[in-house]
């Protein structure tokens, strides 16, 4: 079902949301549900996914305490030592981040779900006769080849790779709003680029879009999964 496309109430969400991470995470999930309501969407429909890039162990742990159960991480070392760590925790592992293709096996591992599958040796790499893991094909809204993503016109035959592929279930499209772009202009494409294959992979309805500075904008344009940092963890550790 098609969502509207503007409405002069769209939030503006903060990235730098003051207060402990209590107050934060909060903060985020009234900005969520506000956005939700804007769109007439159920929130419910809606997964908040915390990176916590170079954040420690223990800030997870503290999120756990909150109620969050998902996780993500875009840096294969990091994320296989906290996913190690935190195992007897029934988290739900998100890799937002590039998968080198050497290291594909060993984020399945611990991943439960991909959100940056864009080409078909990754596919291939990804593939396996003995379990499953979930995953999006990352689209590259920008001019530039070398971001990660595939481009708009490859999408249908990466699609039709992943369906053929063991070992994958596809949940829909990922996309990262372009520095200096509108972001709700930019996750309407991806909306659009969702609809269009439909006919390829009916339940690949997914949308992963939307961080901390636009995540209102990816609701009303219909993200199921926004994966937000700072809004919630605070600032980055600075590492010595």
């Amino acid at each position: 079902m098609a969502l509207p496309h503007a409405d002069p109430a769209e939030p503006a969400p903060s990235s730098t949301a003051p207060g402990d991470l209590s107050t934060r995470l909060g903060a985020v999930s009234a900005g969520i549900l506000d956005a939700a309501r804007v769109a007439d969407r159920d929130p419910a429909g809606i997964t908040t996914i915390v990176v916590t890039k170079f954040h420690p162990v223990s800030l997870i742990e503290q999120l756990y305490a909150l109620g969050v159960r998902n996780v993500g991480e875009n840096r294969h070392q990091e994320a296989q030592a906290k996913a190690a760590a935190l195992v007897d925790l029934d988290l739900v592992w998100h890799f937002v981040g590039q998968v080198q293709g050497k290291k594909a096996r060993q984020v399945r591992a611990y991943a439960d779900v991909i959100h940056s599958v864009d080409r078909a040796s990754l596919v291939t790499a990804l593939g396996s006769d003995e379990s499953n893991v979930d995953c999006f094909i990352q689209v590259n809204l920008t001019d530039d080849a070398a971001r990660g993503g595939v481009h708009p016109l490859e999408i249908s035959a990466l699609v039709d790779n992943v369906l053929a592929t063991p070992g994958l279930r596809l949940l829909g499209l990922m996309a990262v709003a372009p520095i200096g772009a509108e972001p709700r202009r930019a996750f309407a494409r991806v909306r659009d680029l969702s609809e269009q294959i439909r006919t390829q992979a009916p339940a690949a309805t997914a949308l992963s879009m939307g961080m901390s500075q636009d995540y209102a904008a990816a609701v009303l344009e219909g993200a199921t999964h926004l994966r937000i940092g700072t809004a919630i963890t605070g600032n980055r550790p600075v590492l010595g």
